[in-house]
Order: structure tokens, then C-alpha cells, then sequence
């Protein structure tokens, strides 16, 4: 029988039925059921993993369409999804500290209005211009102007589909000069990508995909659906097929068009086709997939994690446009996936197969040297996004990378982190604008007002002047601009 039971009921030796769709619990084996599992979000390793009995599984792992029993090997305080977790609290408590606009500005301007008003009180020996003095050099265009820009930026920010969680990092973001990206998911699609077709002598590479896709539209496989998309890009009509089966360790099998297909492994090839090996192509980094036509090897197919379209130009405008000095790429994953992106999109500074430990040690290490920005989308991505200076969130895939992120950008595009950095600029620019404008307008009235000629009545009412001044450009931070890119 199965009964439902509170997490920390869980002890290590119960078998477990995971659901479709539900996240895994625990660390455990698995002992009953064939399907996969996303472990994204944990690994880095951007695609679906095939679970057969004894597979190991990790807790956080999505459960794709079919229910798995799994045995627990770990009670779940002493799972992996736990210990991420873990290393995410400790990494909160010591998040980096921003030192706010408004604080470097008004640590400059408190002093300068106290000295000048006392200064114009000991030269006179007038009480008076002490206390105009002081009405005038009131730091509203502080204590509003910069607020007020923040809130405007705000604002326009959710406006383009990014949530800021922290408001510091407006004034922040664009003074990083240190940015490290997480690879699936952010640089990728995080899903696979047909990417080479090796054909055997006498097979046509449409007709072969024509006959492969056909099969695949009905397969849960994780590389399915690339297949299928393949055949799409190009066009190419599927047909029905017959006599289907799929069982795991021999692939897939059916007819299309009155001709036997079969879709396995290098291994199965060796197996089942032994005089056919001699024709296989050297092994390569991604994954990949042997294609049997009629009993005779047809084609291997190659497939990668997706680049996005953008992302090369957005990589390439980093240093010109923004002023970063290093752009690093970081991953869970394998060393020949990760280093096949970084020469796709042109980053030079690589690190791979690093645990969620490693991500947050170099990010607080590089944090140390300049401010840094990194985005991630994963519960592997957590710990280092709190420990950087402003931690980007990519897409909507966990509340608990959310959670840790300064600003979310909702709909997963790099472009859209183009428009955060402008903001963030433009923001800067208009506050500085505001804040110094109102604080200069407030030093003249000041020297004015030491030497006699500004009441302290009048200085209160040029006072209130230059604060609506300073608050009405502040105001324009909240009025989106024609472009907001500039790759």
C-alpha cells in the first residue's frame, strides 16, 4: 500500500513512489519504473536523465511523465537538495554590503552645511545666519530626489519583466565590472539541440531524419523532441508509424514507410551490429544517438545544449558598453560541454564541473577583488547569487533561486538583463543629476545666506523650490526611453 507521510517522517530504507511531475524527496536508488528526470536545476547537466532501476536520483530532481518507486539512501536533512539549502543560509548571512548613493553623497554634504554654518555665525556674530544657513542646506534632494528615482526605476523595471527584489542594486549593478555567468539556462536554452548529422555511404540526411522523427514524435526519450524540432526547421512532412516499442537498453524501435528504423546507443550498436562499428565516428562531447535503417547503420546523431540566439553580440557589448573587465562562464557541467559554449559565445575565463559549494567560494573570492555580478537559474545557482555583490535570477524555474536573487528577470532573456544594466545606468545618471543639482542650488544658497542677504524664511521657501526641482527630474526615471539595448 501507499500512504502519504510528512518529509521527516522519511527514514533511509523506505521506498518512495515519486509521481510524474513531483520533485524527488530524498537522495535514493531507484527500484521500480523507467523514465527520466530534470536534475537541471542541481547538476548544471542540461538535459533529461534517463532513471531505470538502480539509478541514483537526487532530491530536487523533477519526475518527468511516468511514477518512479525510489529506495532512500539519505534521510532527507542529509539530502543534496538540503545541503544547497544549507549552504544558501549561511551564504545569506554574509551577503556583501552596498554602500548606498544617498550615504556617500550626504557623508560629503552634512559636514560641508555644519561647518559653513558655523563658520558664517563665528565670522558675524549673528545667530541668525547660523540658522538660515541650516534652513537652506536641508538635504531634501537626498532624502527625496534619490528615493524617488529608485522607485521610478522600480517601476519601469516591472514594467519590462524584471522584479527587483533589492532596490541597492539599482545603484549598484551598473558599476560591477566583474560579471559570471551560469551556463544551462542562461547562456542556453537548457535543452537539447540536434547539432550534427554523420551519415553512413547511401543514405540521404532528410530521409533519414524524415524516417527518425517520425518514430521519435512518439517517444518520451529525452532527445526526442530535438529530432522532432530538427525535422520541423527543415521543413520536412512526418509520417505514421507502425509496430512501436521502446524498452530501455534497446532503444527505440518501429516502421515508417515499410522500413524497419531503430534508434540506439554506440553500445547496442556493438551489440546487435558488430560489423557496422568499424563505421561509427569518433566519440565527441554532447550527447548522441546511432540510427539503423533496414539493419544497417544509417547515421549518428549529435546534440548539444541550445546557445541562445543572442548570445554571442550580448557577450561581445559587455566590455565596450559596459565596462566589464572579466566575463567568466560557470557550470556543474562537463568540462567539453561548458568549454563548446564558451567558444560559441567568445568567454575565455571557463570553470566547470563545480559544485554549488565551489560556484559560492569563487564568487565570494572574485566578489573580494570587484563588485560582480551572477546570474543563474538554477538551486545549484543559489548560494553563489547570495554571496555576489548583485545576484540576477534568470527565468521563473525555482522560488528558491528567486528567493536569493536581488532581481528576477521573468522571461529569460539576455536581452533583458541589457535592460537592467541600462536602467540602472540611467537611473545613476538622474539621481547624480537630482541629488548634486539640488545639493550645488543649496551650497549658493548658502554662501548667500552666510552672508546676510537670505532670510531664513526666504531660505525655506528656495529651499522648497529646489526640492521640487530636484524631485521633478527624479520623476523622469519612471518615463521609459525610446531603446533601453544596445546589442
Amino acid at each position: 500500500t501507499v500512504s502519504e507521510v510528512e518529509l521527516d517522517q522519511l527514514q533511509i530504507g523506505d521506498a518512495i513512489v515519486v509521481f510524474p511531475h513531483e520533485v524527488c524527496p530524498v537522495d535514493g536508488t531507484v527500484v521500480e519504473g523507467h523514465g527520466v528526470m530534470d536534475e537541471s536545476y542541481l547538476t548544471g547537466e542540461p538535459y533529461m536523465m534517463s532513471k531505470t532501476p538502480g539509478s541514483q536520483v537526487l532530491s530536487g530532481a523533477i519526475n518527468g511523465e511516468t511514477a518512479l518507486t525510489i529506495h532512500a539512501d539519505k534521510l532527507p536533512i542529509d539530502s543534496r537538495y538540503a545541503k544547497i539549502m544549507q549552504v544558501m543560509r549561511e551564504s545569506e548571512q554574509h551577503r556583501p554590503r552596498i554602500r548606498r548613493l544617498g550615504d556617500q553623497l550626504g557623508a560629503i554634504y552634512t559636514p560641508v552645511a555644519v561647518s559653513l554654518a558655523l563658520i558664517a555665525w563665528a565670522a558675524s556674530g549673528e545667530a541668525v545666519r547660523f540658522l538660515a544657513v541650516l534652513v537652506v542646506a536641508t538635504p531634501c534632494p537626498l532624502l527625496i530626489a534619490i528615493p524617488v528615482a529608485v522607485i521610478g526605476s522600480i517601476s519601469l523595471s516591472a514594467r519590462l519583466g524584471i522584479i527587483i527584489k533589492n532596490p541597492a542594486v539599482l545603484e549598484t549593478i551598473d558599476t560591477c565590472r566583474t560579471v559570471i555567468f551560469d551556463k544551462t539556462g542562461t547562456l542556453t536554452y537548457g535543452r537539447p539541440h540536434l547539432t550534427e548529422d554523420l551519415l553512413a555511404h547511401g543514405f540521404d540526411a532528410n530521409t533519414v531524419l524524415k524516417l527518425v522523427a517520425s518514430l521519435e514524435r512518439y517517444s518520451k526519450h529525452p532527445l526526442a523532441g530535438a529530432v522532432v524540432a530538427a525535422a520541423r526547421e527543415r521543413r520536412i512532412v512526418l509520417d505514421d508509424a507502425n509496430s512501436l516499442s521502446e524498452r530501455p537498453g534497446e532503444g527505440l524501435r518501429g516502421e515508417v514507410d515499410d522500413r524497419e528504423v531503430r534508434v540506439i546507443s554506440r553500445k547496442q550498436l556493438a551489440a546487435d551490429y558488430p560489423d557496422d562499428t568499424s563505421a561509427l565516428p569518433p566519440l565527441a562531447g554532447g550527447l548522441e544517438c546511432v540510427i539503423v535503417v533496414d539493419g544497417r547503420y544509417a547515421a549518428t546523431y549529435r546534440f548539444r545544449d541550445e546557445p541562445r540566439q543572442e548570445g554571442a553580440s550580448f557577450i561581445q557589448h559587455l566590455r565596450p558598453k559596459h565596462a566589464f573587465a572579466r566575463v567568466m562562464l560557470v557550470s556543474g557541467d562537463r568540462e567539453s560541454e561548458v568549454r563548446y559554449l564558451a567558444n560559441q559565445v567568445g568567454i575565455e575565463e571557463v570553470y566547470f564541473n563545480q559544485s554549488p559549494e565551489q560556484k559560492l567560494a569563487l564568487v565570494r573570492e572574485e566578489t573580494t577583488k570587484a563588485d560582480t555580478i551572477f546570474l543563474g537559474d538554477g538551486i545549484n545557482d543559489a548560494p553563489a547569487l547570495t554571496a555576489a555583490t548583485v545576484g540576477v535570477a534568470f527565468g521563473q524555474n525555482s522560488d528558491v533561486t528567486s528567493e536569493a536573487a536581488d532581481a528576477v528577470i521573468m522571461d529569460s532573456s539576455l536581452k533583458k538583463v541589457d535592460e537592467l544594466l541600462h536602467v540602472s545606468r540611467r537611473m545613476r545618471s538622474i539621481a547624480l543629476q537630482s541629488a548634486v543639482g539640488g545639493m550645488a542650488l543649496s551650497l549658493i544658497g548658502m554662501f548667500i545666506a552666510a552672508a546676510g542677504y537670505l532670510p531664513p524664511v526666504a531660505g525655506a521657501i528656495a529651499q522648497e523650490i529646489i526640492d521640487v526641482v530636484a524631485v521633478l527630474n527624479a520623476l523622469r526615471v519612471a518615463i521609459a526611453p525610446k531603446q533601453l539595448s544596445d546589442f
